[in-house]
């Protein structure tokens, strides 16, 4: 090219001149072609060599695990199983109940798995039929409003996509959901419909148990009446009564290299000391502690807020997102449960699963100690199930205390009413029945594959990362009660954090912490009116809305009205962040503040009468302004009681019959104009 446009550019040249350059062009032409040619068939010879090797790389991907194990149909064949108990979980009930179940198996000639939805190919269901009296059982928690848990979020989105034919598929469902909630048991009635949709054939009727009542009780009424029926179904009898199986062997170690011992990781091992992204539930991030300070100027309780930061850990978070914390148990409790049983906490020791074929290897990260087994991985505090109780039985050596234990595990009305009152109301945990029961001295091995697993606690965020992109702010009070047995009770995450003073080195302020995203969220329309109705520490998501919304004030947004209901005891004692909402309102920013506080006056005062007492603008900023509502808290009282007053106001001022302003509040929900984040 460039030849040509030096010829082309010289006027003074003859044509003879002409000639010969053309020639030389040709054979530069000639020459590029020639090079080009040769470089390509170059390219092509190595390109086809690297090919050649490609044998070899099968090799390579077959050693490398894949992102979901091996068929379980194909592991259910290999070791002889015929039913398996998938378990949607999010703080390990779920999963509790599916390992109970799995063990049911053996007492009728069957032989039972738990298993992850997470782990497998759900697609598979439709070879189960190739394993003769084969059951699939689904344990299926709902979270959030109606929700999967974060397990079973694939399996959820399987089941709305598939058209597959499981007529050959038989199952039952027993869901775990809370009637204080909108969605009650959403996951385990969508399961349950879902099957029968695609053929399956339902075994027995779908159980729906109710942690805001007895959820163990709900468990075991259906559990009695679902084996009955499998049995009728395979035409096989029970071989036995329930026995106590071990499923994890102990092995203490001596002689041990203490930099291969777990000190509280979740999962990787030296996890705490060397971080590495992402961070989420098995490997959560270390966040030092910035600021504790307490909230409240009075009263018995203890509020407070929390800044954790997160510099350098690439997390993300939005307003309206939850906080999960791993906390750890009192040392004290700790302590006394080594005492009771004599033990040395700080033996080595590692309790490996009896089934090797089994995914899960170990209950909690081994080889590690009694004392972190106790402090980081299992729960002391809450009152165990009926199973830890039929299990420990055998070590009572009192007649009469084995009895009571044994009456309080089994189905029988008596013993059922024994357990409510004696274990769930007077909230013994296993210190407490240890501590009752004198001649109860089980092996300390045993109860620590008994006891479930230490779950974390998940907080509404109390900031915007718009605002704090390096730190969460956390608000809670502190729980703290005195039981039926005069013992004082102390909820574990809380006091833990309370606890969480910075200091100069940091080494007691350290918070292993992740994100779980939220649907709670914002308008996409900053100029779109929000309605925030949040109590006590209802306020935390709150908070970050409001940074937000300032925000983006600043940055010249049009920001429609921010109008808050804000509940608390007393003016004087537990207005939480009355200083940063009197600021925004002051600013702008926030346009309304309605504070509610009921016990300042004879007759009680609650979110729900100032939303009363506003209804004309409620209902303006809902019917023309397309607000959005947002309820943070209670669910067994406050929550449904804002809803009932937005009923109430739907029908007044949009002339609707009670049933009409229910179904226009419900689309709100759907839409997602009404939204909510409570707890129970």
């Amino acid at each position: 090219l460039t030849i040509m446009e030096d010829a082309s550019m010289d006027p003074t040249t003859s044509p003879p001149d002409n000639t010969a350059q053309q020639d030389s062009l040709v054979s530069m032409t000639d020459v590029f072609l020639i090079s080009l040619i040769v470089g390509l068939f170059t390219y092509w010879f190595f390109f086809r060599k690297k090919k050649e090797e490609v044998p070899d790389l099968p090799k390579m991907q077959s050693v490398a695990a894949p992102v979901r194990d091996s068929s379980f149909i194909e592991k259910m064949k290999k070791t002889g199983r015929n039913i398996v108990v998938f378990y949607g979980s999010q703080t390990g009930t779920a999963e509790e109940f599916a390992n109970r179940l799995s063990k049911d198996a053996h007492r009728y000639g069957l032989r039972g798995m738990a298993a992850d939805p997470e782990e497998y190919d759900l697609s598979d269901l439709s070879r189960l039929s190739e394993i003769d009296k084969s059951l699939a059982v689904f344990c299926m928690a709902t979270y959030g409003e109606g929700d999967p848990t974060d397990n079973a979020q694939d399996f959820y989105d399987w089941l709305q996509e598939a058209d597959t034919d499981l007529s050959g598929l038989r199952f039952a469902v027993f869901g775990l959901g809370n009637k204080t909630y909108e969605h009650f048991n959403a996951m385990g009635k969508y399961v349950d419909k879902r099957l029968e949709e695609l053929g399956a054939q339902r075994i027995f009727e779908l159980g729906l148990g109710d942690d805001d009542g007895n959820l163990e009780e709900d468990f075991i009424t259906w559990r009695e009446q679902f084996w009955p029926a499998v049995c009728e179904h395979f035409g096989v009898e029970a071989t036995g009564e329930e026995s106590s199986i071990r499923q994890y062997e102990l092995v203490v170690h001596t002689d041990v290299n203490m930099n291969k011992v777990y000190t509280g990781e979740m999962g990787r091992l030296k996890s705490y000391e060397n971080q590495k992204p992402p961070f989420d539930a098995k490997n959560p991030f270390l966040a030092q502690v910035m600021q504790n300070r307490k909230l409240n100027e009075g009263g018995e309780r203890h509020l407070m807020h929390l800044e954790l930061d997160i510099s350098n850990s690439k997390i993300r978070y939005e307003s309206g997102d939850h906080v999960a914390v791993y906390p750890a148990n009192d040392s004290s409790l700790v302590n006394q449960i080594g005492e009771i049983l004599s033990t040395d906490l700080d033996t080595i020791m590692s309790l490996n699963n009896l089934d090797e074929e089994s995914n899960k290897k170990h209950p909690f990260p081994c080889p590690t100690s009694y004392r972190t087994a106790l402090t980081y991985y299992l729960d002391i505090t809450n009152p165990p199930r009926t199973n830890v109780l039929y299990e420990l039985a055998q070590y009572a050596t009192d007649a009469g205390e084995q009895e009571r234990l044994r009456k309080m595990a089994s189905s029988a009305a008596e013993g059922k009413a024994l357990y409510l009152s004696w274990v769930v109301e007077a909230r013994r945990n296993i210190l407490a029945i240890l501590q009752d029961m004198p001649s109860l001295r089980p092996p300390v091995d045993h109860l620590c594959e008994l006891l479930p697993r230490l779950q974390a606690r998940y907080y509404s965020i109390a900031s915007s990362s718009k605002v704090h992109p390096n730190a969460i702010h956390i608000c809670a009070v502190t729980v703290e009660y005195e039981t039926k047995t005069g013992r004082l009770n102390k909820g574990v995450a809380t006091n833990w954090l309370k606890n969480k003073v910075p200091d100069e080195n940091g080494s007691n302020s350290m918070v292993p912490m992740y994100v779980r995203k939220s649907q709670f969220r914002l308008p996409f329309k900053p100029s779109t009116p929000v309605i925030m109705i949040g109590p006590g520490t209802g306020i935390a998501p709150f908070i970050g809305f409001i940074q937000e919304r300032g925000w983006l004030k600043q940055q010249g947004k049009e920001v429609g009205e921010t109008v808050l209901y804000y509940g608390c005891r007393h003016e004087r004692e537990d207005y939480l962040y009355r200083e940063e909402l009197a600021r925004f309102h002051r600013e702008g920013v926030l346009t309304q503040l309605n504070v509610a506080f009921s016990r300042d006056q004879a007759e009680k005062v609650y979110v729900q009468h100032l939303l009363k007492k506003n209804k004309e603008n409620i209902w303006k900023l809902v019917n023309e302004g397309n607000a959005h509502i947002y309820v943070c808290g209670d669910a067994r009282n406050m929550a449904r009681d804002v809803q009932n007053t937005f009923y109430e106001i739907v029908a007044e001022f949009g002339n609707m019959s009670q049933p009409q302003a229910v179904d226009y509040v419900k689309k709100l929900m759907t839409k997602g104009r009404y939204s909510l984040d409570v707890w129970s």
